[in-house]
């Protein structure tokens, strides 16, 4: 059912674009959904589960992008296989790499739509921040992202396809818990994750799974702006950590920097959080606080924000992120001097507020930067460079 109200996008189901060779991507169904896909092909019903079951290995587990691999299925069998389906990947655009190891990817999917994943590298982890949506509809002022249009949801195979890719370039196949860069994923990325529930949690699941990608659900972390009536059923259906895009402690300043306030104010956030299922010492919910200077970066402002988590007694850690400039922009970042004293005020209080170190900016990647590149550069040059990354390959 849609959620009614000011801001709530409508978006229709996203059917998968049917492919010019009428082949069905396996990739973003679940082990069920294969074997219903083989039925639907007139494979016999036994055989389509043995085979369901294998193809899920193959894809989840090995990566394999090509049925010739799949060494346990008899070659005739693979034969029919290529010639009804397709283990696909998103269309790389543009691979960017930053000066300090971020890597960011423009994605382009079938029907022409753009969205980016970006890959942030540290000592003891790798995270990849995920998009969930072609654009965003929440107008928050100080992302780039809001600047854009919502477009479309992302299907189940374009959330989890980004995360195959990902292990594709980091070479992190067949897959495994131990040594793995990439060990955690953020649902970060373009777009308001609750505004596609279905999908991410669907995508999520196949993430999640131990006969396949095999992340823990303590190392996925879904962050939303404050779709208050989805967040209890996220806990309850998906179970992952939960990030909250808060930014602000007072209606007036939440409402001009996150817009979706003015629906679901702080005081009902709050208590959305507090509700939610899983949520203690162990799994504290983050709060996201984007630091905007002589905006929401007062000492009053650091404890007010003291005095709410420990008004509705939550379980929370804080993450200030320095604001990341990009054209435009209508903000600057908060002195670095201010900065520090906030997560003082807040740490003293016994509260975690450490300060994010800012990733990738030098390619646009960092928190609050993403922008499909098809509306900052034209479609000759997007389609040039992939015509150039295609010859050498």
């Amino acid at each position: 059912m849609p959620i009614p109200g000011l801001v709530d996008p409508v978006v229709a189901p996203r059917v998968a674009t049917p492919r010019a060779d009428g082949r069905v991507d396996l990739v973003g169904l679940s082990k069920l959904q294969i074997r219903e896909a083989l039925l639907e092909s007139q494979m016999e019903a036994k055989q389509a589960k043995l085979r369901a079951k294998q193809l899920w290995h193959w894809i989840y587990n090995r990566g394999a992008t090509d049925f010739a691999v799949m060494t346990d299925i008899a070659k005739d069998m693979r034969g029919w296989l290529e010639q009804r389906f397709v283990v696909g990947r998103p269309q790389v655009v543009e691979a960017q790499v930053s000066t300090d190891g971020t890597r960011k990817w423009l994605l382009r999917s079938d029907d022409a739509q753009e969205y980016e994943a970006v890959f942030i590298p540290d000592a003891d982890r790798g995270t990849l921040c995920v998009s969930s949506q072609v654009g965003c509809t929440l107008n928050c002022r100080f992302c780039h992202t809001g600047t854009m249009r919502l477009v479309r949801n992302l299907t189940p195979g374009e959330i989890v396809g980004q995360v195959m890719l990902a292990r594709d370039s980091l070479g992190e196949w067949p897959s495994s818990p131990d040594g793995r860069m990439l060990t955690n994923i953020v649902m970060m990325g373009m777009g308001e994750p609750l505004y596609n529930f279905d999908n991410v949690r669907d995508a999520l699941k196949i993430v999640m799974d131990g006969d396949g990608l095999a992340l823990s659900r303590r190392r996925i972390t879904l962050s939303t702006s404050g779709v208050v009536p989805m967040m209890a059923r996220a806990g309850e259906e998906i179970g992952v950590n939960l990030a909250v895009s808060l930014h602000a402690v007072t209606k007036e300043v939440r409402d001009e920097i996150v817009p979706i306030n003015r629906k679901y104010g702080i005081e009902e956030l709050l208590q959305a959080c507090a509700d939610y299922p899983g949520a203690n010492n162990a799994r504290r919910i983050t709060f996201e606080y984007v630091m905007l200077k002589d905006k929401n970066d007062s000492d009053a402002d650091a404890r007010e924000l003291v005095r709410l988590i420990r008004k509705y007694r939550l379980p929370a850690k804080v993450n200030l992120i320095p604001f990341n400039p990009w054209p435009g922009a209508p903000y600057e970042c908060s002195d670095a001097d201010r900065i520090r004293r906030f997560s003082d005020i807040v740490f003293e209080a016994g509260i975690s507020a450490p300060v994010r170190t800012p990733r990738g900016r030098d390619i646009m990647a960092a928190c609050g930067q993403l922008k499909s590149s098809s509306e900052k550069r034209s479609r000759a040059e997007l389609d040039r460079l992939a015509e150039e990354k295609q010859a050498a390959l």
